[in-house]
Parts: C-alpha cells; structure tokens; sequence
C-alpha cells in the first residue's frame, strides 16, 4: 500500500512537471526569403543558433516552423539572427552587405521598403492622407 501511494505522488509529480515544460515551448511560422537548399541549410542553422530547438524552412513556400523555449529565446531574436546571416524577414531587413555575402544562387529578389512618401514634409501622415497606402503601412 505504501509503495502504491509513492509511485503515485511519482506520476502526479511528473505529470506537473511535464505540463508546466510545455507550456514554455512555443512554434511559429513565418516567411523567410531564400531560394534554395544552400538557403534552407543557412536559414535553420542561423534559427537554431539564435535559440530555436527546431527549424525547418520549406524551399517552395518559403516559410519557416520554428520551435523554441520562450525563456531561452523569442521569435524577434530567431528572425534577426536569419537577417543577418542575409535573408529578409517580416520583421527584419538582411542588411546589404550580408545580402551580398551570399552565393550567386542564393540571392532571391528583394522587395524595396519604399518609404520616401512618409518621410517628407509633404507627405500628411499626420492628417491620415496616405494611412492606406502601403509605405506608411511599414513604418
């Protein structure tokens, strides 16, 4: 009887244990551009060294599952680690200089921020003139 009540309290402490593990990983997907398996190799290596336990970027969509423990890191820092290894994410831009370290067949077309309507004196934004247009958008 006293065995039965330990390994009891053994499988009520692991199971807490385990539910309160799970709720600290987290998985997220979002699009990282790239072309190739050159890419796909780059792209999970720079997710995993930035915190992600799995990364797996599919080369046709373009669209990388990252799994990560959110004590350990964040999808901020997972996505800014892929930037500046050379490839664009929704939240961060791969410099020049690392975009252009990559081999030829690597180098996917980059979508230009164009930002300029927003940054001049004419632009209104304060009055809501250009709110809808995409440039202010990705402000």
């Amino acid at each position: 009887m006293k065995t039965l009540k330990i390994f009891s309290a053994i499988i009520i402490c692991c199971c807490l244990a385990s539910a309160s593990i799970a709720q600290k990983v987290k998985t997220e997907t979002f699009k990282v551009a790239g072309e190739c398996g050159m890419c796909k190799n780059k792209i999970e290596k720079a997710a995993k060294q930035a915190g992600a336990t799995k990364a797996l970027w599919n080369t046709q969509t373009k669209v990388l599952k990252v799994t990560y423990n959110v004590t350990a890191a964040s999808v901020s820092t997972i996505q800014q680690a892929i930037a500046n290894s050379g490839y664009d994410t929704p939240d961060f831009k791969a410099t020049d200089e690392a975009y252009n370290t990559l081999h030829a067949c690597c180098k996917y077309e980059r979508v230009a921020m164009n930002k300029a309507c927003c940054e001049n004196d004419t632009c209104g934004k304060g009055d809501d003139c250009c709110g809808s247009m995409d440039c202010c958008k990705q402000l």
